[in-house]
């Protein structure tokens, strides 16, 4: 059965077997499509983004600025990432003339499957990362984000040749005819239910993959803390993009002894930030589907709402809630509710509680709030997630000097700046010989110092 794919895969094969692409010029060409596309069709960005599911300005601008940022990065930064890199090899070696060198190679033909909750920065990131190390690439934007889709189809073919950047779009159909074809790399944002069935078709041909995924992000607040930083930046931090956010704190842990306090500025914080009525207040974006907003409101227990609670499943809309006190059995702490739920549970000893996240699915992120260096230094030995803040939330993942990314359950491999060119990359590791200096080292080996000869190996 033909895969009507196929040529978009063998165009850009082709195309990357002529080694156009492992070009400064043509890596610096791409960067520089992608972020005119970017800029000069900004406004339309933005509309498409809130017409899709009502993002506020503020966070339709990040998804233009930050991929904007990634651009510049890699412009500044292109010609010292790919030079071939020398590294120490044993000093007998080098004493003989020998060199260890690390070339950095493309991978060839790169599949971007985006998710809908950032459809632009986190479709594009990645396959920004992909340009700069010289991959041809194909994009797949998120079919529930379908003006954005529309947008990405019509806008690429202006700006890109199709054997170096095409796109795809529709739902699931398409999504299984891709991952039918043996692509060279292959970078996945999403959940972690789909990261498998991508993981899955990756192995039928071996080929490399990030996969950004999730989960249940702790957010741990001491006794130490500053209460009202803390219960800002969990607000925001929770409710941006209406919690359709893969690092957005998924459930905050706070000493008993200042419990009630900060519920008390989470709720301050809330109505700062949206009004008492969120429904109409222009920062505040809707969830993705009327589907997503019935499962996220039947997260809520009516007996343990101590703010928000209302929603309109047809409007797509669940208020900013909190749950106080929770339990490790609410529905809510079963697996990362993705929405403006927020549960809030009192613990009595640090250690206890770090003990009981570390048994449950490594996180993408993790935030402590405290002025205690002993207990940060506990909770960040302890706990593995992929990346996180003290004292802040959600900030770490725009700045291109921190590798991004997931471990476990909530993803493999890292990107971002420099992480994300070599991640891109094949590091083709060297020995370059010296032709006129003898290594004995072959047989036969009788009456040779075998010993001495192999000492230049150490």
């Amino acid at each position: 059965m033909s895969n009507r794919f196929q040529p978009l895969l063998d165009a850009q094969r082709e195309h990357f077997l002529t080694d156009a692409t492992k070009s400064y010029d043509w890596r610096m060409d791409q960067l520089g499509r992608m972020e005119r596309m970017l800029l000069e069709n900004k406004d339309a960005f933005c509309a498409a983004l809130y017409q899709d599911f009502g993002k506020p300005p503020f966070e339709q601008l990040f998804e233009i600025t930050v991929p904007s940022g990634v651009i510049r990065y890699y412009r500044e930064n292109l010609r010292e990432l790919m030079a071939p890199q020398q590294v120490a090899i044993p000093a007998g070696l080098e004493a003989t003339g020998n060199k260890g060198v690390i070339y950095k190679e493309p991978y060839g033909v790169t599949l971007v499957i985006g998710p809908f909750n950032a459809p632009i920065l986190l479709l594009l990131d990645p396959a920004i990362a992909a340009l700069a190390a010289g991959n041809t690439v194909i994009l797949k934007p998120a079919n529930t984000t379908p003006a954005t889709a529309a947008l990405f189809q019509e806008l690429v073919p202006q700006y890109f040749a199709p054997e170096n950047v095409t796109v795809v779009t529709g739902g699931r159909e398409e999504i299984g005819e891709l991952l039918l074809l043996p692509f060279d790399f292959i970078f996945f944002t999403g959940s972690s239910a789909v990261g498998k069935v991508v993981m899955r078709a990756a192995a039928e041909h071996l080929t490399p993959v990030i996969l950004e995924l999730g989960g249940q992000n702790p957010t741990i607040v001491d006794e130490t803390a500053n209460l009202d930083i803390a219960a800002d930046r969990i607000a925001w931090g929770h409710n941006a993009i209406s919690g359709q956010w893969c690092i957005a704190p998924g459930y905050v842990c706070v000493h008993e002894s200042v419990a009630d306090v900060l519920v008390g500025k989470l709720k301050a914080s809330i109505v700062k930030m949206y009004g008492e009525d969120p429904s109409k207040s222009p920062d505040f974006a809707r969830m993705i589907s009327t589907h997503d907003a019935e499962r996220v409101a039947s997260y809520i227990i009516p007996g343990k709402v101590v703010h928000g609670g209302r929603f309109d499943i047809a409007a797509r809309y669940v208020e900013p809630t909190i749950l106080y006190p929770s339990g490790w059995d609410d529905p809510a702490l079963q697996q990362e509710v993705f929405g403006p739920v927020l549960p809030v549970m009192a613990y009595r000893d640090l250690r206890e509680i770090v003990g009981i996240i570390k048994r449950k699915p490594k996180p993408l992120a993790a935030y402590i709030f405290s002025k205690d260096k002993a207990a940060i230094d506990h909770v960040l030995a302890s706990l593995s997630f992929g990346g996180g803040c003290v004292n802040q939330t959600n900030l770490h993942c725009w700045i291109d000097s921190l590798p991004f990314g997931g471990v476990g359950n909530s993803g493999m491999g890292k990107y971002y700046g420099k992480a994300g060119f070599d991640a891109l990359s094949n590091a083709k590791a060297m020995l370059i010989g010296n032709p006129d200096v003898d290594l004995d080292v072959f047989p036969p080996y009788a009456g040779k110092d075998i010993a001495r000869n192999l000492s230049v190996f150490s």
